[in-house]
Order: C-alpha cells, then structure tokens, then sequence
C-alpha cells in the first residue's frame, strides 16, 4: 500500500509541474506576442510619423565648383603672392609673371600700328596725286586730238597741191622740180599725221593707265576712314592683344574663396593651360547627397533639407534645400560602367545624387570645406 500510495504522489507532482510549465510557456507566448505587437506598432508609428516623411542619408559630402588657376601666356613667374590655405577675394593679385616679352611685343605692335595708319594717310596722299596725274593724261590727249586735227588740215592741203600741180604738169606749166617738192610736202604731211595718230593713242593709253593706278588705290582706301581701314585694323588689333597679353601676366583670383594645391614657384617659366592652384570658394559650397533610387519617388526640387556635419556633430544643423537631380547615376559615370548586360549580372540598388544648396549666412558662421562628410535629412513633406 505504501508503494502504490508513493507513486500517486509522484503523479500528482508532475501533473502539478506540468500545469507550472505550461502556465509559465503561456505566459512566455504572451509577452512575446506583446513584444511584437509593440515592435511593430513602434515601427509602424516611427514609418507613419516620421520615416515616410524623411528621405535620409550619410553618404553625402561638400562640394564646390572649384576655380583652377592658369596662364593664358608662356612666361616666367616673377612673384607668387598667395600661399596655401590663403583666403582670397576676387580681384586679388595671386601671381606675377615676368612681363618683359609682353612689353616688347607691345611696342612692336604699337609701332606697327602707327607705321600702318601712316601708310594709309600715304594712299590718300597718292589718291589726289594719281588724280592730277589723270587730268593731266586727258589735257594731253586734248593736245594730241588738236595735233591730230593740225596734221590732218595739213595732209589735206599737201594733197590739193600735189594733185593740183599734178594736173598741170602734163601741159608743162609745172616744172618737175616743184611737182617732186609738193609730192614731198604730201609725204611728209601724211608722216606728220600718222605721228598724230600714234601721239594720241600714247595719250590715251597713258591716260587709262593713270585711271587704273587710281582706282587699284582708290580701293584701298574707299569709304572708309583712316581709323577704319582694314590695314589699320588689323595692326590695331595685333596692338590690343598684345596689351591684353601684357595685362595677363598678372593673375588675379576670379572669385573669393580659399587657395588649394599651390604647385607654381618663383622662376618656374608656365605655359598656358598649367595648373597653377585652385581657389576653392568655399562660401558658395553645396552638398551632394546620393540617395538610393528607392529613397527618390517623392524627393522633389524646392523641397527643405535639413543636414549636419561630421566636423561640427549634431550641435551645428545646417538648412539647405534640393536644387536637382544628377543627369546619372554614379555607376554610370564610372570610369569603368556596368556591363547589365552580362550573364553574371547581380542587381545593386543605384544612388543618385542630389544636388542640395546650403544657407550662405550659415556657412559663413560655420565654414565648411570641400570633401567634408554630411547626413542629409529630406524633409518629403515640405
């Protein structure tokens, strides 16, 4: 009896054990089910009242539209007047080249200048002069027309006396001597004439000539005025560049910013096109974000942004707003793009980047500098 009363009470003990784990298994369910209740609820909250109206990222950096400086001319540098890190304004004087060339070139120039509108005020000169030269042919072509006119009134009395005297000589009262002497007068006077007639086709060539002389230079100079000539144009341009070549072995800053990458040293001689250094106008800095292509389907232009920096924490919150849209992805502007075509293709969520525009009054307060990392906040419901 006791055995068997033994082994109800170990029945009875584990029937009660039993009860115990699955009361405390129940419970177990419940607070789990409670956990994820409130996770998801947490998270359903958290995408409702705030992620779905924030695009974020930390892959965003600074950047600016930086200015590299480079001479237009060959020559060499005289005086570097910045250093790195230097803070410039515009206008400001960065390099000195060495402007000796540049000055002969302009004095060449302007000599050639001066020589060319003397020599047009020449063509003007000989303009009046060929015109004299042409009135003058044509008052020589009224005198061989007169002498022409004189030998020809000539021949025609030579003729009417010999012919005369050749009709009386056949009854004997003209000798043979004078009918010989008015045969002789009528050669000679028709001699005189045709000298006429190459006297005047002398004049008359020379006058043409004089008439071409005066055009071929009347159209050097034609319509236009000394100034305006194209010999004095072009020396006067020739003059202009090389004043302009002269002006830029100074080198001025073009835009306030910060000097970076300074390579040029005094004595080295620069060609056009060198790098000299970059100003960096960290005051108009902006901020390109690349967001995933599954962040954008609400992200438009005009909307605010609101973005801090790894340099100054969380304390320093810059406000900016999206500006657009890169033209691209940045794999598709890789050196090296994408081949999607391929068999072994594994799909990669794309960024894009987002130009975003900050306050100036901020950055002028808080500088920023190009490369610099930021967290951009979109905000999609502006």
């Amino acid at each position: 009896m006791s055995k068997v009363k033994v082994d109800m009470e170990v029945d009875l003990e584990g029937e009660l054990r039993g009860k115990e784990k699955r009361k405390t298994r129940g419970k177990l369910f419940l607070a789990l089910a409670l956990a994820v209740v409130v996770a998801g609820g947490g998270y359903y909250a958290y995408d409702t009242l705030y992620a779905s109206r924030h695009a974020i990222t930390d892959n965003a950096y600074v950047g600016a539209d930086i200015a590299p400086i480079t001479p237009l001319v060959a020559a060499p540098v005289g005086e570097v007047l910045v250093g790195e890190t230097q803070h410039v304004k515009a206008g400001d004087v960065l390099v000195r080249l060495d402007d000796t060339d540049a000055q002969l070139r302009l004095a060449a120039a302007e000599a050639a200048y001066q020589s060319a509108i003397r020599h047009v005020k020449s063509f003007q000169a000989n303009d009046r002069n060929l015109k004299a030269q042409v009135a003058g042919r044509l008052a020589d072509m009224a005198r061989a027309r007169a002498g022409l006119a004189s030998a020809q009134a000539v021949v025609d009395k030579a003729r009417v006396d010999f012919e005369r005297r050749t009709a009386l000589a056949g009854n004997g009262s003209v000798s043979g001597d004078e009918l010989t002497a008015a045969d002789a007068a009528y050669q000679t006077a028709q001699a005189s004439l045709d000298a006429a007639r190459a006297g005047l086709d002398a004049a008359t060539a020379a006058r043409e000539a004089a008439e071409g002389a005066q055009a071929a230079n009347a159209a050097l100079i034609s319509g236009v005025s000394v100034e305006e000539n194209p010999e004095v144009l072009a020396a006067r341009a020739a003059r202009d560049q090389a004043k302009v070549d002269l002006e830029r072995t100074v080198i001025r800053a073009p835009l306030d910013g910060v000097v970076s990458q300074r390579r040029v040293q005094v004595g080295q001689r620069v060609q056009p096109g060198m790098t000299l250094m970059v100003v960096v106008p960290v005051a108009e800095a902006y901020v390109d974000a690349n967001f995933k292509e599954v962040q954008l389907a609400r992200v438009r232009k005009g909307q605010e942004v609101t973005l801090h920096s790894d340099l100054y924490g969380s304390d320093v919150a810059f406000s900016g707003h999206v500006v657009g849209f890169s033209g691209g992805t940045g794999s598709a502007f890789s050196m090296v793009p994408a081949q999607n075509a391929t068999g072994n293709w594994i799909k990669v969520v794309q960024r894009l980047p987002v130009r975003i525009a900050l306050d100036p009054g901020q950055l002028e307060e808080h500088p920023l500098e190009v490369g610099l990392s930021m967290t951009a906040d979109i905000h999609l419901e502006d």
